[in-house]
């Protein structure tokens, strides 16, 4: 058999938020299975992630992207097509691209994130696997707007266009692939993401010295979904909390804060921008809170959460791609406010969910097991 060429829409490394978490513990996986050819575009100079990746793979090809959407915007609006897939197209690595496939060795393309289906060769002969992860073309969809309708009716278009040419489409979750199936009438397969448990484990990090009782966010704080639920959580649940529990405090921990993310700042709430490890907030946390109202597959903060044995209150669209029991293992409430109040007053219980929380990880979300179905997906 021949090499696997693993398009990426961000360079694999570090495994610091939720894509690239994904993207490298697949990279490993299929460098089990046979030679891997990465081509990814970057964000910022990183050499230890070249060298990271580097120790991984066979080859690596990866370029920075242009700073700024004006760029991606104007040629998506010359040639008709999604600025999201324009803002991770180079022809430099279409070039790379060409190259390793005309050279005969590539029998089999992976591509990570559906931006980056727009790389694939039309005379490529062998297997082609999209792992779209999410259906992003819903995001937009869901956020409103003529702006966002318009990327989100290009983008669904281009979606089915490159599954329509794909031997498997991945998806993160049987929700997302059920979405995906019903607006596209194409099949979609699950390749759930999974959780480091030995990394996230309780037991391996002292939890950061922090007033007590703590409520923790964490996420990429310039992500619009998530400094919406901060600012939402801030605005609405935080104040009936502390009304019932004065001393309560809300901790946002996460690279990049916005502004507005910055300006929430006060005695009772910690914005911690960047921390080199988000464990020992998780271990601190007496709840950890998900509240996220535009939120799609699986939520790996909240994988994260629940791996550290926390308590973790998710709204329903965080929780929607986990397999876990509402009330036993986690705890389901669009409106978060009683419910954290209930778990800060009842230590007992929130300790037994966080327990049970840990276990079904250990049971059921070991990478692992879930990367299992990956040979057959690629045809190993």
């Amino acid at each position: 058999m021949g090499d696997i060429l693993f398009l990426a829409h961000r360079l694999p490394y570090p495994p610091d938020r939720g894509d690239r978490i994904r993207s490298w513990h697949v990279l490993k996986a299929l460098a089990t299975l046979a030679p891997v050819h990465v081509v990814a575009p970057f964000d910022e100079e990183n050499d230890e992630a070249f060298a990271k990746v580097s120790e991984i793979a066979k080859s690596v090809f990866a370029r920075r992207r242009p700073a700024g959407k004006l760029r991606a915007m104007a040629r998506a609006l010359r040639r008709n097509t999604p600025a999201s897939v324009e803002a991770f197209w180079l022809p430099e690595l279409q070039l790379e691209v060409n190259r390793l496939v005309a050279s005969g060795h590539i029998d089999t393309i992976y591509t990570f994130s559906g931006q980056m289906g727009a790389y694939w060769p039309t005379d490529f002969n062998g297997r082609f696997v999209m792992d779209f992860v999410d259906m992003d073309s819903a995001k937009f969809a869901a956020q409103g707007g003529w702006a966002n309708r318009q990327e989100a009716h290009r983008l669904q278009a281009y979606e089915t266009q490159s599954a329509y040419f794909a031997d498997v489409s991945l998806f993160v979750s049987r929700a997302e692939a059920d979405l995906f199936e019903s607006k596209t009438g194409l099949q979609a397969e699950v390749l759930e993401n999974g959780i480091d448990l030995q990394h996230f484990a309780p037991s391996v990090v002292a939890p950061q010295e922090v007033p007590h009782p703590l409520i923790v966010f964490t996420g990429q704080m310039d992500y619009g979904p998530n400094t919406e639920a901060v600012s939402g959580f801030v605005r609405e649940a935080l104040p009936q909390v502390r009304a019932a529990i004065p001393d309560a405090t809300f901790a946002i921990v996460g690279r990049a804060p916005t502004a507005a993310v910055r300006a929430l700042a006060n005695d009772h709430v910690v914005v911690t921008g960047e921390v080199p490890d988000t464990r020992p907030w998780l271990a601190a946390a007496d709840v950890v809170v998900a509240p996220l109202k535009l939120a799609r597959g699986v939520q790996n903060k909240v994988l994260e959460a629940m791996a550290m044995a926390r308590p973790v209150i998710v709204s329903s669209g965080a929780g929607q791609g986990i397999d876990a029991e509402d009330g036993r293992e986690m705890i389901i409430a669009d409106q978060p406010a009683d419910a954290v109040i209930a778990l800060l007053q009842d230590k007992a219980r929130a300790e037994s969910i966080g327990q049970a929380a840990r276990a079904r990880m250990v049971a059921r979300y070991a990478w692992d097991a879930q990367l299992a179905p990956l040979a057959g997906f690629v045809g190993r």
